[in-house]
């Protein structure tokens, strides 16, 4: 009786010390301060840095016409 008072005592310490962490989460936004401080720059310097082709490069006579 007495390790299921303690298994259930310690179950219930969790799950409140991950409720108050994901309270914590929500009241101070950090997941959308880490999505716009840390996530979007590292996207954007992977993103800007990828080699594009340019469309201007490409002459008139080579697109197709298949619009009509």
């Amino acid at each position: 009786m007495n390790k299921i008072l303690k298994f259930a005592g310690k179950t219930v310490g969790a799950l409140a010390a991950a409720y108050a962490g994901l309270f914590l989460v929500f009241y101070f936004d950090l997941d959308g301060k880490l999505l716009y401080y840390v996530v979007e720059p590292t996207l954007i310097k992977h993103y800007d840095r990828m080699e594009r082709r340019d469309p201007l490069a490409v002459p008139y006579e080579q697109i197709e016409r298949d619009y009509m």
